[in-house]
């Protein structure tokens, strides 16, 4: 099986890039078990100071694999590997940063929120998708409530609307909006190199202590309730649409 995510470190810093751009780099199973195994290389490497999460493809991470949840005859296997995978970026005791110049939509959204400093280029969109397919962005906001704002959570949530990379900054989902990407998250790269192991792991918990405390709290109901919507009529309507390229039963023109 020729791997999809590829794994290097380069000067204390491990490169992780997601590379199965003929599905758009969704979270198929290989593709979460690949980038779990090396997140938790690198959280295990004492020589890693930071992680690099970034891909090939015009699409950063286009969310869940329909079409293997599909065959796999439910979302119970995706659903409970995607809160694995979230949970993993957020306890991983080094700083996570992602590098996008590409789409984002759905679960992909998630692990931008999961991640702790994001980078972004002129290339790069980002949309909530799952109300126009009968779902609800249900596991993802354990990390995207906590970088929304309130009103920006309210309006792509229930809008599915796409949105730019310095929209995306002002509500805060990134970190910084630039023209060189590979240049900004090189100069963040030197600042991380910088600092301690113990350094850097302490002050992570210090930022992501709300967000695994909802993790704690909410994970079990939300997941349940994603797995609720994908079995539901309408969500089987709106997913059947995405494949078939129509618009689902409900859209009005």
């Amino acid at each position: 099986m020729t791997e999809v995510v590829h794994y290097s470190v380069d000067r204390g810093i491990a490169t992780i890039t997601l590379d199965s751009p003929e599905n758009r780099n969704a979270l198929s199973a290989q593709l979460v078990g690949e980038l779990g195994d090396h997140l938790r290389a690198a959280g295990e490497d004492v020589g890693v100071r930071a992680v690099v999460l970034t891909h090939t493809g015009s699409t950063f991470c286009a969310g869940a694999d329909l079409r293997e949840s599909a065959a796999e005859g439910g979302p119970a296997k995706g659903t409970a590997r995607m809160i694995a995978l979230l949970r993993g970026i957020v306890e991983l005791p080094k700083p996570v940063v992602a590098s996008i110049d590409g789409n984002v939509r759905a679960g992909g959204m998630g692990i931008v929120g999961a991640c702790d400093i994001v980078v972004v280029g002129p290339k790069t969109t980002f949309a909530l998708t799952e109300v126009r397919l009968g779902l609800a962005p249900a596991m993802i906001t354990l990390t995207l409530r906590g970088r929304l704002t309130e009103r920006a959570l309210s309006r792509y949530y229930l809008t599915g609307e796409t949105f730019d990379p310095t929209t995306a900054q002002a509500i805060g989902l990134v970190t910084v909006a630039a023209e060189d990407v590979a240049g900004e998250v090189a100069a963040i790269c030197d600042n991380l190199r910088k600092g301690s192991p113990q350094g850097l792991a302490e002050s992570k918990k210090l930022t992501t202590a709300t967000t695994l405390a909802a993790f704690d709290r909410e994970a079990a109901d939300l997941q349940a309730l994603s797995q609720r919507l994908f079995e539901s009529d309408e969500a089987r309507e709106g997913v059947l649409s995405f494949l078939e390229k129509r618009p689902p039963a409900w859209a009005v023109d």
